[in-house]
């Protein structure tokens, strides 16, 4: 049994880490923290949390996080980088679902979050936590910077195809949709239902802050720099995200792709590699830690096409971040986690 904490537990990624923490039996979840809802208990206001989180919101003091095994961050960028030095310092173990540790490069970090990075002597300790390619070094880190959504549907999606050399990686494109929670639980005109019902709308075309962490990944996985065109968009439905990734075929490679992805995922409980000519949707992976995966090769050209779809708050998250505690700490990695899909 490990006490955890969660800082920042009113946002919708914070309260799947709520809703998975308080059915996990070997985690005992000691505090909850939010400056604007500390001395409110948790169920006023997650009344679908009732009779599973008997806490109340606290404020997020160093100090009293400091006696927790494992913090997990549920923040806005720039929180975690302010407060990590000091439960580091006392041995805590953190997972940071906020970007502040996913870029290696401090500068690079803040041309694409707006903001100076104040925590640049702890970015050699952190490991980038999407399991499948780093698990063995989650299992001794002390700080681990959990992925973003977007990256962890692409690059659960490219990674056979980049690691094995048969595809370009100077051509990669990734189309990629997500549910309005990717957005976040604040109020903004962006989110309202009748701005975004009834439309698909892509954005931040120009260059998103979840390219550099998807570039980085990818070019370590192929020993080459890698070029990605990264074009988000903005779907009418809470949860989900649908990447649609493009790859060329090396002249002259001739692979049974089918097989290369059953190969490579064959082993993982959270990847399912579906049977050639599948189309994932995203509503079969709602509410559970699973990335599905088909591949196509159309009119059997030079062109792969993957699909990768996930739920955005949950491998996309929370449920990732449940993982990689789980690998941390020696638990079966399905512990808490054996979610099926909800349907409708």
């Amino acid at each position: 049994m490990i006490s955890v904490g969660i800082v920042g537990g009113t946002g919708y990624t914070g309260v799947e880490l709520l809703r998975l923490l308080g059915q996990h039996p070997d985690v005992e979840l000691a505090m909850i923290t939010s400056r604007a809802e500390a001395g409110v208990p948790v169920s006023d206001v997650f009344p679908s949390l009732r009779g599973t989180i008997d806490l109340s919101f606290a404020q997020p003091e160093p100090a009293a996080l400091a006696s927790c095994d494992l913090v997990f961050f549920a923040t806005p960028h720039g929180a975690a980088m302010a407060m990590a030095p000091v439960l580091l310092d006392k041995g805590v173990r953190i997972v940071d679902l906020s970007a502040d540790f996913r870029l290696p490069d401090p500068v690079e970090w803040a041309h694409w979050y707006g903001q100076t990075h104040t925590c640049p002597e702890r970015l050699d300790q952190a490991v980038y936590g999407l399991p499948e390619f780093h698990r063995e070094r989650i299992r001794s880190a002390q700080l681990v910077a959990n992925p973003g959504c977007y990256p962890t549907a692409v690059q659960l999606g490219f990674w056979p195809l980049v690691k094995s050399g048969v595809v370009d990686p100077g051509r990669l494109v990734a189309n990629a949709v997500s549910g309005v929670s990717g957005a976040g639980r604040g109020a903004k005109v962006s989110s309202l239902y009748c701005e975004v019902s009834d439309s698909l709308k892509a954005y931040a075309a120009g260059g998103h802050r979840h390219l550099p962490e998807i570039r980085t990944q990818l070019a370590a996985a192929s020993g080459k720099p890698v070029e990605l065109t990264f074009v988000p968009h903005l779907a009418p439905m809470n949860r989900g995200i649908h990447a649609t990734l493009y790859a060329e075929l090396v002249a002259g490679e001739a692979v049974d792709l089918q097989a290369m992805y059953e190969t490579c995922y064959q082993d993982e409980a959270f990847v399912d590699v579906l049977p050639a000519g599948s189309h994932p949707a995203t509503r079969e992976v709602r509410g559970a830690n699973t990335c599905r995966i088909a591949i196509h090769q159309p009119q059997d050209r030079d062109t792969v096409v993957v699909f990768s779809v996930i739920d955005n708050l949950v491998k996309g998250a929370a449920g990732q971040a449940v993982q990689n505690m789980n690998i941390m700490y020696g638990f079966p990695e399905t512990r808490g986690l054996a979610v099926v899909g909800v349907l409708p």
